[in-house]
């Protein structure tokens, strides 16, 4: 008996996907959209499965409308704000590290439906595919539902993210932050480098590193090396507290 060539079978596939609105409290009109939101690219591959469409236009989508939305909260709750400020944390809002961690945070590993191999290689926990499918849900939202519901989603699950960034400092520009910091402790500038390249459905991937010295301090993945070495900076700084105790290089002497 020949092993499944994806991650579910068509009935469980669905299954999952309705769980997931029910704890998400989005009752569909149109189910069907959800279905296709959850679906990775990588499904196209097993042709005699029946699917013929993946969720990347459904991201594409979710991602304007996602925009604007943060776009416009932005504008009405800072009206003394600098359209560049304004700009970096809309960034930092919709930046895929975000994303991914709300979209782990809500369920959605258990929803996405892979081919076997991507599922093998745990592609339901890549921040990549998790963050384009919270995108793909806003925009089944957006077309089922229409734009204020998909507002009233991005403002709870997403928006409601702006507290800790703003707490964290997270808006600020993450690449320009970690050589700042580099720089005054250490006079270094950090490096970034591109790790592995792969392939997937024509894309290729790229997982970057950002080392100081022989220290890794962060990791970033995706399909644009400069948006992912910013992922990979911001995710240096989330860990500040782990690699900064591993560099023995000398510190910067600072003089009164």
């Amino acid at each position: 008996m020949s092993r499944p060539s994806l991650r579910y079978d068509r009935w469980e596939f669905e299954a999952k996907v309705g769980a997931l609105l029910s704890s998400l409290q989005i009752l569909p009109k149109k189910p069907e959209l959800y279905t296709l939101a959850c679906i990775h690219r990588s499904v196209l591959n097993e042709a005699h499965m029946g699917y013929t469409e993946s969720n990347e236009r459904l991201e594409f989508l979710g991602d304007a409308v996602l925009e604007v939305s943060v776009t416009e909260a932005l504008f009405h709750q800072f009206p003394e704000k600098p359209e560049g400020e304004l700009t970096d944390i809309r960034s930092a809002l919709v930046r895929g590290r975000n994303l991914a961690q709300i979209a782990a945070t809500l369920g959605f590993s258990s929803a996405i439906q892979l081919s076997r191999g991507e599922s093998l290689a745990l592609g339901q926990e890549n921040p990549y595919i998790l963050a384009n499918t919270l995108e793909a849900i806003i925009g089944a939202i957006y077309l089922d539902q229409g734009f204020d519901v998909a507002r009233a989603f991005i403002a709870r699950h997403v928006y409601s993210t702006l507290p800790r960034i703003l707490a964290e400092g997270l808006f600020v520009d993450p690449k320009s932050h970690l050589q700042e910091v580099t720089q005054a402790i250490w006079g270094i500038t950090p490096t970034y480098i591109v790790a592995e390249e792969e392939w997937a459905d024509h894309n290729k991937i790229y997982k970057i590193s950002v080392s100081l010295g022989e220290i890794e301090l962060g990791v970033g993945k995706g399909s644009s090396k400069k948006k992912w070495e910013q992922d990979a900076a911001e995710n240096a700084i989330a860990n500040r507290g782990v690699w900064e105790k591993q560099i023995t290089l000398p510190k910067k002497v600072i003089e009164n």
